[in-house]
This record gives C-alpha cells, structure tokens and sequence, in this order.
C-alpha cells in the first residue's frame, strides 16, 4: 500500500481533532451532571495503540486532559491488552491513575479496526455525587472522600457488569445521575470508534502508526523550535495561598535548557491533613498547561507537544501527595500552579506572564434537606454550582471578567443551577472595583448570594481561596480584590469547609478580581473612561486609582446614563 502523502497525513490530524471535538459535545449533550452539561468539566481524547495521546478535544480542561495523558497507560497496564476486546469499555476513578481525585470517573474503550486493536478513546467527567462526605475538604483521608473504582471493566464485550452497577448505585446520594454519567461517557468513546473506523476506511489505513508518527513528530519538534529561541536560564516563583487551616506556598524552579523546560517543586509546603493536597498527575497536568500557553499556545495538544516539559515534585508535598492523603479539593491548589509557574516564567521571558488571577474556581455544593416542620413536598438534593473570578491581566491586554483561568470551565446558569434543586440564587453579578489597577487591568469577579426555598436548610460546602492571599500584581500592577463570605445576618464564614446554613438564611459571596500588570498612571485614558461608564470601577477608584476628577466623572457618568459610551 503506498504511504500517504504529508498532506493527507495532515488532513487525517484535523480529522482526528473534530473527532475527539464531537466525542466532547456528544458528552456535554448526554451527561446528566450539571457540571459537565452546563460547565463543560470534562475531557476527551484519541491514542494510539501504545497509549500515546494524538488529540485532544478543545471543549474540556486542562486538568482532565494532560492527567487523562497518563492514564490509558495505567489502564494498558492493569486490564492488560492482550485481553482487550471489541465492545469493551473500561472505568475508574482512581485520584493517582486517573485524574486526580474520585469525582472524576474516567472511562477507557479500545479501538479496533477489520478486527485490529488499532488505539484508544477516552473521556473524563467531574460527577456531582461519588458518595462518602460528598464533594468538599473536610476529609482526613481518601477513604472518606467517596466510592473508590479501580481500573476495572464497565463492559465486557458490549455487556455492562450489573454487580457493578448495584455496588455504584448502593454507595451514592444521586444513583441515577451517577449511572447516567457513566453510560454517557461511554457512548462518547463509541461515537468516537466510528468516527475513527470511517476516517480509517476512507484513507484505506490499516492502523495508526503512520498518522501517530507525523502527528507526534511534528508537535515534538515544534515545540522544541519555541524552547531554543529562548534564552536558557532558571528562575523561581513562590505563591501564598489560604490553605484549609494554615497557608500554603507554592514554590517553583523553572529551567530552560536548549532541548526542554524543567519546573521543580522542591520547597513547596507538605501534605496537607485536610483535602486540598494535589496528586502529581494533577501538578503535571497544570504545569505543562502554563509552559504550553505560555511557551506554544499554537502547538496542538498531545503526547508529543508535551514531552519536552519535565515536572518533578518531593513525594508528600501538597503539590505530590501520596495515598491516602485525602485530594478531593486538588484542583483549589492544582489551579494555582500556572500563576506560580508564570511568577518564574516572568523573570525568564519578561513581558510574556500575565499577572495573578483568581486561580482555582470559586465552587461549592448544597446538601440541602427539609426544614424541622417543613411541609410535605420538601426535598433532599445535592446541588454544586461553578463559578469564577477574574483572570489576571495580560501584558497587552485587560484580564478577563468572571472568567475561570486556568481550568476553562463555564459559570452556570443560574437557571440551571435552581432548576436542580430548592435552591435560589438571590443574586449573580459582576462586581465593581475588584479588578487590581494596572496599565491593563484585572478582570472583575463576581457578587453570589445563595439561598434555599421555604422548607429547607443547607449544609454549604465551600471550595474557595483567596480570602487571606488576594491574586497579586505583576510589574507595578495592583492586587485583585480578595474573596469574602459571610451570612446575610453577619455570621461569619469559612473559605474551605463543610458548613451548616439554617432555613432562611443566605450566604452572601464575593470572588476575587484579577491582579492588575503595569504601572496604573500608564492606562489608557479612553480605557478608564470606558471601565467607568461601564460599571467596571466607581467613581472613587477612578479618583484614587488614575486621579480623575469630579467634573470629568459627572461628566462620563451623565453619558452613560444617556447610553453614551466614551469612545
């Protein structure tokens, strides 16, 4: 058969892309947890028959994808591939071997071709319940943070293991949510095997060694051209953070060498005894996603374009944690790597970093129940809500309002999350000020208050940071605004922790805005105008922030109100 021509190699690499983009949206269609239908917390990608990730889908996370990398090679290795079958479909929510932690299930399925095992799909969910304390920090352990699932066979040969779905169905809160996930990401593995077997028969290929060869090469040496170009060198960053208890602090060396870039993690703080400790695959995970955004955004996403990113973590720091440290909240540490990262990153490649963000999302879940005295149609339900703060600011450009960075998921719908369950979110805007002042300033956070219908109260589980360590500025930029919670009869709250709301009650949120980048007497003055006249700042931070005066802010504030913006 004659070898096919590096053009048409390249038309079956784009292929191959909108084939692992259809597996994602046919998961995003079809699943039945909030935040995989409504905030895309997910990933989904093609492999080779040696394991090797060759595309990954763009709708989907970062976390999930690059960790989701290592995994099929666990399950090659526990399954065994001479035992793999067609119509076999494998899971696990294993925190080392998967993605992280157990309210990820990831879902393996081989491939074959005219009979051939030819490679892999594979798909990863967040699901709302996996059972145990439920979704949150307050775990000493592994063992208290849900059902564990091995890498194991969901379906032998087509037909679903029925033990195994009593024993999922025994141990969760929400049982048919959970089966209905699973079942939609295996069907997204399937979409994706015909996908494959069509694109395979219409350019007559017989297995996917050749087309793994130009698409792992050519990544590979792409981004080793970005690496050279840039001077080598080695340069650290640190970042404070809250922490459950006590603060964190992340530390990274990043070298660049000629042929690839290192980040170290020596020095960061050690296992934390509550669960926000991060296994490595996470840290990886994160890591190659800031040097990849920063160093080759362009590259497509695989096996070969991460291979020249080293990440290496002491065993038992929060960064590399070990079983059975306790790791369901890893992504509230996970997210922060990028910025760390890219505190290193500055002092390398100045004017490439943008400053600090909010980092890890501003999430939390409602175990709500019925009231003493409630009436008859008060429900129980479990309800987890994403949201965002502000991205940092961008040497170019103003960060991002109410935009989760790094991980891309989306903020929920308010009508999504209060057609779930007896909840009312009183309250969902941006909020003024919150992004740090800068020649390019901070996106803004958001405003969240949150409540139950009569009848119900609420244990709240908060996943939020920031609270004590707010995103900081980059080259004489401003810090973001902190994070607040509290309720609305002024009790305080947690940032992190399982905590009890009574009936009536609302807890009222703040997230934080991203830092600024640049000295603030550089912004544009068209720019400030316009942040004013659109809410972004008040009139007293225009005043103390770039030194407006009273006249010229009556004077935009009037146009607004006229719907005139300043141009």
């Amino acid at each position: 058969m004659t070898e096919p021509s590096k053009v048409a190699y390249q038309v079956m690499w784009n292929r191959l892309i909108s084939v692992v983009e259809e597996q994602a949206q046919a998961l995003v269609r079809t699943a039945f947890s909030t935040s995989v239908r409504e905030a895309g917390d997910l990933s989904a990608g093609a492999y080779d028959a040696d394991g090797r990730m060759l595309a990954q889908a763009v709708t989907g996370t970062p976390g999930h994808v690059n960790a989701m990398a290592d995994a099929v090679g666990h399950f090659m290795r526990r399954i065994g591939t001479d035992t793999m079958r067609e119509g076999d479909v494998y899971l696990t929510n294993d925190p080392w071997e998967g993605t992280g932690h157990r309210h990820d299930i990831t879902v393996v399925s081989p491939s074959f071709h005219a009979g051939r095992h030819v490679g892999f799909f594979a798909c990863t969910a967040h699901v709302t319940d996996i059972g145990g304390r439920g979704f949150g920090a307050d775990a000493d352990s592994v063992f208290e943070e849900g059902l564990a699932l091995p890498i194991m066979r969901f379906a032998d040969r087509g037909r679903v293991d029925a033990t195994l779905l009593a024993l999922i169905r025994a141990n969760v809160r929400e049982p048919d949510q959970l089966v209905g996930d699973i079942h939609a990401l295996a069907n997204c593995n399937g979409i994706g095997q015909r996908r494959l077997t069509e694109m395979m028969t219409e350019f007559r290929l017989a297995d996917l060694s050749g087309v793994a060869e130009f698409i792992l090469s050519n990544s590979r040496a792409a981004t080793l051209a970005r690496i050279a170009a840039l001077t080598p060198g080695s340069a650290e960053g640190h970042m404070r953070i809250d922490g459950y208890s006590a603060p964190v602090d992340l530390r990274v060396r990043v070298t660049i060498e000629a042929d690839r870039i290192l980040t170290d993690w020596a020095g960061t703080s050690g296992v934390d005894p509550k669960g926000i400790n991060v296994p490595l695959v996470y840290t990886k995970a994160y890591a190659c996603y800031a040097l990849k955004c920063a160093i080759a955004p362009e590259i497509p996403n695989n096996a070969g374009s991460l291979a020249p990113f080293a990440i290496t973590a002491p065993e038992n720091s929060i960064v590399n944690a070990l079983p059975p440290a306790p790791v369901a909240l890893r992504h509230v540490i996970g997210h922060m790597v990028p910025d760390t990262v890219f505190a290193a990153l500055d002092r390398l490649v100045p004017d490439l970093a943008p400053a600090e963000g909010a980092g890890c999302l501003c999430n939390f879940q409602l175990s709500l129940r019925p009231a003493p005295g409630a009436p008859a149609d008060a429900v129980r339900a479990e309800v987890l809500t994403f949201n965002s703060g502000g991205s940092g600011a961008r040497p170019g450009l103003d960060g991002m309002n109410a935009t989760a960075f790094p991980s891309g998921v989306m903020t929920m719908p308010v009508e999504a999350t209060e057609q779930v369950g007896p909840v009312i979110v009183w309250r969902k805007e941006l909020r003024p000020d919150s992004g740090g002042a800068g020649r390019q300033r901070g996106g803004l956070g958001q405003f969240m208050d949150v409540g139950a219908r009569a009848g119900h109260e609420f244990d709240i589980s908060a996943m939020l940071d920031r609270v004590e360590h707010p995103p900081r500025g980059r080259r004489g930029g401003g810090d973001g605004a902190p994070t607040t919670i509290a309720r609305d009869d002024g009790v305080p709250m947690r940032g992190k922790g399982r905590q009890h709301v009574p009936e009536g009650r609302i807890v009222r949120m703040a997230f934080p805005g991203g830092a600024g980048y640049g000295d603030p007497a550089q912004r544009d003055p068209a720019a400030i105008r316009r942040d004013l006249a659109l809410g972004y700042i008040t009139a007293d931070y225009a005043r103390s922030h770039h030194g407006l005066e009273t006249a010229e802010i009556d004077r935009i504030l009037a146009a607004a109100r006229r719907g005139a913006l300043p141009e």
